[in-house]
């Protein structure tokens, strides 16, 4: 199992490269790919060609996106593209809280399915904390070329196995591995999240 992590967004709520952001003293890419070592034997990162100096220790593979300015899709589809896996685990880079039993669970359930993403409630779906296989990458390179850059549009097309809500509880009863950060007050709440829960 390979780890897609993806960096390329243009970070305009926050000011700055979000992957930077500090908490607990790491960047919140630090905290990513650590974590996500803990479950997969490769890790990839997808970014833009302006963010290809991020500061990531260790055996990591940086991508730039095949399809740059085509949001998350396209990221997704540049690293299923060049993972070894038959199935990758795709995150977020600014997911700091990633819990690593509910990620083992989901891979547990992947086989026999193109996809393997949580479901909130009604549609609300995470579709960069989920895993994906080499077979969805026929149906992202046409929604790619036709512009159709919702990737909701593109799970429609796929077999997938939703993972629900309580499911996900059982795992992570307050969901804070999809606690991501968008803006300052994000990044701050995070920082809070992290002192009081040491991690």
């Amino acid at each position: 199992m390979t780890s897609i992590i993806l960096a390329g967004g243009r970070n305009l709520r926050l000011g700055n490269s979000k992957a930077l952001g500090i908490i607990g003293g790491k960047s919140l890419i630090e905290r990513v790919v650590e974590r996500v070592k803990l479950v997969t034997t490769q890790t990839l990162i997808v970014t833009s060609p302006v963010q290809l100096a991020l500061p990531v220790a260790g055996e990591v593979q940086v991508l730039v996106d095949l399809y740059p300015g085509k949001g998350p899709l396209g990221g997704i589809y540049t690293g299923l593209l060049a993972s070894p896996s038959s199935h990758s685990i795709v995150v977020a880079c600014d997911m700091p809280f990633l819990n690593i039993e509910l990620l083992r669970y989901m891979i547990e359930l992947s086989q026999g399915f193109d996809a393997v993403v949580p479901r909130l409630g009604e549609g609300k779906v995470e579709p960069l904390h989920a895993i994906y296989s080499k077979g969805c990458l026929d149906n992202i390179k046409t929604q790619l070329e036709h512009n159709q850059l919702r990737v909701s549009r593109f799970l429609d097309t796929v077999r997938v196995r939703y993972v629900e809500r309580a499911e996900c509880q059982r795992f992570d009863p307050r969901l804070l591995t999809f606690f991501n950060i968008n803006c300052r007050s994000d990044l701050d709440r995070a920082i809070t999240l992290a002192a009081e829960n040491r991690c």
